[in-house]
């Protein structure tokens, strides 16, 4: 019996151990790195400048690194393996703007808001035949492949008669390279990524308002369950202190010309 106990004793330590050097947080902070994933082609989000990674992302996570006191190693990675890398703990936290959806925030553990994610449309410079949203009706229209802007679009587009005609792309940069070219009548995704190509490139693009479908917020991920909730909570914390400094606002308006307004408290996704 004495051994049969010390047994389930040292079986049950080795669970508690493991429990322990489970959670992200205290083995980012024993490494004294973080590793992050994104798409360095979602501006202004992300963006790869002459070899250098840059964007509102990258500006914000300078910060947390700085505030966390580690070492930020960044990842560049298609889209659509992003999530997928995640879930095989390829990396510790993905920085690609996530679109928080009730799917999603069953699978993933989100931070606060750290963008506005409500579609809006792009059109060519000059385009009078696309005035808003619903002159889309038969036309082609690109958006990114495997997004919620996508899952979006294609719901706004069913309310439409003929529906539109969705091509979709690996990264927004090819869409607006098609958009540019005249194959497409326009390009979906976010309102800011849409304002910021219109701003950035004005002789060539227009943005197309109002936006359309539900107000939508981007929010950083790390993996799901309990391992990774602290790692969520230090985040949250470094993201209300740049709230309150002003230092958020300061990024979005660098980037944006503007600083939208963001929940500091998690909102309500259906």
């Amino acid at each position: 019996m004495k051994k049969t106990l010390l047994g389930m004793l040292t079986v049950a330590g080795l669970g508690l151990a493991g429990a322990a050097q489970a959670d992200v947080l205290s083995d980012i902070m024993e490494e004294g790195k973080i590793t992050v994933a994104t798409e360095m082609h979602y501006a202004p989000f992300d963006i790869l400048q002459d070899g250098k990674y840059v964007g509102i992302d990258a500006d914000i996570f300078a910060i947390m690194g700085e505030k966390m006191g580690v070492e930020v190693e960044y990842m560049d990675l298609p889209w659509n393996s992003i999530l997928p890398g995640l879930e095989a703990g390829k990396f510790d936290f993905v920085i690609a703007p996530v679109t928080m959806t009730a799917e999603r925030m069953e699978r993933y553990n989100f931070t606060l808001p750290i963008g506005n994610a409500t579609v809006a449309l792009a059109k060519k410079a000059g385009d009078d035949s696309i005035s808003v949203p619903e002159d889309i009706a038969g036309q082609p229209v690109g958006t990114q492949k495997g997004t919620a802007q996508l899952a979006q679009l294609q719901a706004f587009s069913a309310t439409l008669e003929p529906e539109a005609e969705i091509r979709e792309y690996g990264n927004i940069d090819e869409a607006l390279a098609d958009l540019a070219a005249g194959r497409l009548k326009a390009v979906a995704n976010s309102l800011p990524l849409m304002g910021y190509a219109a701003v950035q490139r004005p002789g060539l693009f227009e943005l197309v308002m109002p936006p359309f479908g539900d107000p939508k917020y981007f929010g950083w991920v790390a993996a799901g369950g309990e391992e990774s909730e602290s790692l969520i909570a230090k985040v949250n914390e470094i993201l209300l202190e740049m709230h309150e400094d002003g230092s958020l606002d300061a990024i979005n308006e660098k980037w944006l010309g503007a600083a939208p307004e963001l929940p500091t408290t998690m909102p309500e996704v259906k």
